[in-house]
C-alpha cells in the first residue's frame, strides 16, 4: 500500500467497496514498515499479531459507509497509554510497563475501529527536540538518514514521512508535533489546549501538553483531529466547546482571499538563509491568492524559550516524582535502604536529559528561588499570551517558519543543551498561550534539499481558519506530494 497515493477518504471507500480488505491492508502495512524499519527506526513496539486479529474481526463484521476509521492502520506515540500494549515513554523507567487502561484518545480510536500498528519512538518522556534522547535508539529522518527527525514526536513523524501509515498520534508540549512535521515534510497539528483530552497521556508539562496528529495531508488531519476531540469527564481541563466538522469546510470553494495574515518580524530573527527564502516564497504565494499579509510584532517572543524551560521543567519535576522505584516502573537492584531505592532507581531509570530537567524544575520551585524564577516565568507567559491577543484583534492567523533551520545531523547538537533548546524558539510561544497551530510543508531547502515547514497559528478554538489556510496552500502547491527515497538521493 502506497499511502502517498491515497487519502483517508479514498482508503475508506476502497475498504467499503472491498477493493481491499482490512486484513490485506494490515499485512501490506506491516510489510512496508519492515522494509523501512532497519533504516528509519520509527517504532519501539510493533503490534502485528493483535492488529491482524483485529483486522480479521473487522472484515467479518463488514465496514459501513459511516465507519470512516474502520480498518485504517495508524500509529500511536509511545507516551500514550494503550491497554495490553507496552507503553515505555522511551524510558528505561517504564521499559516493561503494561497499561491496564487506554488513554481517552485511544479509546475513541478503538470505538471507531482503527488498527493500531504499533508505538512510535520519542525523546524520553517527550523531553527533547531530536528523538536522540530515547533510551532505546535514535529515529532517522527518511529524507536523509544521517539527520534527526525532530522531537519529541520524531518516531510518529518519520513513520508518516516514510509512508508507513496515513497518520500517527503525537504530543506537543513546546513544539513536539510541529517541529518533527517540519523536519519530515508532513502536516502536524497542535490543537487548542483543552480541545483534546490528556487522560492517559504520560505527563511532561500538564499545562502545556496537547495531543495531536501527524498526517500526510491537511484534510486527513482535520478528520482525525475531530475524531479525538471533545470533553472528557476524566480530564477537567478538557473543553466543553462543540467540535466542528473542520474537514467539511475543506473543498474547492475554500479560499484565503481577504484572509488577514500577521507575520511577526521576530519570527525572521535567526532564520537560516535557506529557510528564510522558502518562507518568503510561501508568504508571497498566499498573498498572490488574495490574502492580506502584514508585518507585526510579538515583542516577548525572545523570552519564550527561557520562560518555557523554567515552567515546563517545574511541572516535569512534579509529574515525574511518582517514579520512585516503589509503586511501578524500574527499580534498582541490590539496594540497601529506602533512600537507596529512591536515589538509585531514579538515577539509573532516567536518562541525562530527563534528570537535567528535573533538577532545573526542582531548583526553580525551591524555597528562595520560586519568586526569582518560576513566578517571573509565569508573568512572561502572560505577556506572551497578551502579545498574541493584541495581534489577533486585527488578524485571522499568524504565519511564519516552524523551525529556524532544517533537520540537523544526528549528533550535531546533542551535547549542547542550550543550542538544542533554542530549536523551539518559534514553537514554544504557542504552547505558552495555549493556542492551536499547524505546520504544513512549505517547500525544500536550496542548500540541502530537506523539507521546510510553514507554521500557521490561530485564535483559541479556531482550528477551522488554520485548516482552511493550510488546505488552500497545500492544494495550490505540490510539496506534500513528494515522498522521500529511503537510502537514495532525495
Amino acid at each position: 500500500m502506497d499511502f502517498y497515493q491515497t487519502s483517508l477518504s479514498q482508503l475508506h471507500d476502497d475498504l467499503v467497496n472491498k477493493k481491499i480488505s482490512a486484513t490485506e491492508l494490515a499485512k501490506e502495512t506491516f510489510d512496508h514498515i519492515k522494509e523501512n524499519e532497519d533504516q528509519v527506526k520509527a517504532f519501539i513496539t510493533l503490534n502485528e499479531d493483535e492488529a491482524l486479529k483485529r483486522a480479521t474481526e473487522i472484515d467479518a463484521q463488514g465496514i459501513a459507509a459511516d465507519q470512516l476509521m474502520a480498518g485504517v492502520p495508524l500509529a500511536v506515540k509511545d507516551n500514550i497509554l494503550t491497554k495490553g500494549l507496552t507503553t515505555t515513554a522511551a524510558s528505561k523507567m517504564l521499559e516493561n510497563f503494561n497499561p491496564v487502561y487506554d488513554a481517552t484518545v485511544v479509546e475513541k480510536l478503538n470505538n471507531a475501529g482503527y488498527i493500531n500498528v504499533g508505538k512510535t519512538n520519542l525523546d524520553e518522556f517527550a523531553m527533547g527536540s531530536s528523538t536522540e534522547n530515547s533510551a532505546f535508539f535514535t529515529t532517522h529522518n527518511p529524507w536523509d538518514l544521517t539527520r534527526v527527525p525532530g522531537g519529541s514526536s520524531g518516531g510518529s513523524a518519520a513513520a508518516v514521512a516514510a509512508g508507513d501509515v496515513l497518520g500517527a498520534l503525537g504530543t506537543d508540549t513546546g513544539g513536539s508535533i510541529r517541529m518533527p512535521a517540519s523536519f519530515n515534510g508532513v502536516v502536524g497539528m497542535k490543537p487548542t489546549y483543552g480541545r483534546v483530552s490528556r487522560w492517559g497521556i504520560i505527563a511532561f508539562g500538564s499545562s502545556f501538553d496537547q495531543v495531536g496528529w501527524l498526517t500526510q495531508n491537511v484534510k486527513d488531519n482535520a478528520l482525525l483531529t475531530a475524531l479525538i476531540s471533545g470533553n472528557d469527564e476524566h480530564d477537567m481541563t478538557s473543553s466543553l466547546k462543540e467540535v466542528p466538522d473542520w474537514a467539511a469546510q475543506l473543498n474547492e470553494n475554500t479560499t484565503v482571499k481577504g484572509l488577514r495574515i500577521a507575520v511577526p518580524k521576530e519570527y525572521f530573527d535567526g532564520l537560516a538563509e535557506d529557510v528564510h527564502d522558502v518562507i518568503k516564497a510561501a508568504l508571497a504565494h498566499l498573498e498572490s491568492l488574495g490574502a492580506i499579509v502584514d508585518e507585526v510584532s510579538l515583542p516577548h517572543t525572545k523570552y519564550g524559550v527561557p520562560a518555557y524551560y523554567i515552567l515546563a521543567s517545574s511541572e516535569a519535576s512534579s509529574n515525574l516524582q511518582r517514579y520512585d522505584g516503589i509503586r511501578y516502573g524500574f527499580r534498582a537492584d541490590d539496594v540497601k535502604n529506602l533512600e537507596d531505592v529512591y536515589v538509585r532507581s531514579r538515577s539509573e531509570g532516567f536518562g541525562e536529559e530527563v534528570k537535567r530537567r528535573i533538577m532545573l524544575g526542582t531548583f526553580s520551585l525551591s524555597a528562595g528561588f520560586y519568586d526569582a524564577y518560576f513566578n517571573k516565568a509565569a508573568k512572561v507567559r502572560r505577556l506572551i499570551a497578551q502579545d498574541f491577543e493584541e495581534v489577533f484583534k486585527d488578524h485571522d492567523v499568524i504565519v511564519g517558519a516552524t523551525g529556524a533551520t532544517t533537520a540537523f545531523k544526528i549528533g550535531a547538537e546533542i551535547d549542547d543543551p542550550k543550542k538544542m533548546y533554542m530549536n523551539d524558539v518559534l514553537t514554544v510561544p504557542v504552547n505558552m498561550a495555549g493556542l492551536p497551530a499547524m505546520s504544513v510543508p512549505a517547500g525544500f531547502s536550496a542548500k540541502n534539499g530537506m523539507p521546510v515547514g510553514l507554521q500557521i497559528i490561530g485564535k483559541a478554538f479556531d482550528e477551522q481558519t488554520i485548516y482552511n489556510t493550510g488546505y488552500v496552500f497545500e492544494q495550490t502547491t505540490d510539496f506534500h506530494k513528494k515522498a522521500p527515497k529511503l537510502g537514495g538521493q532525495n
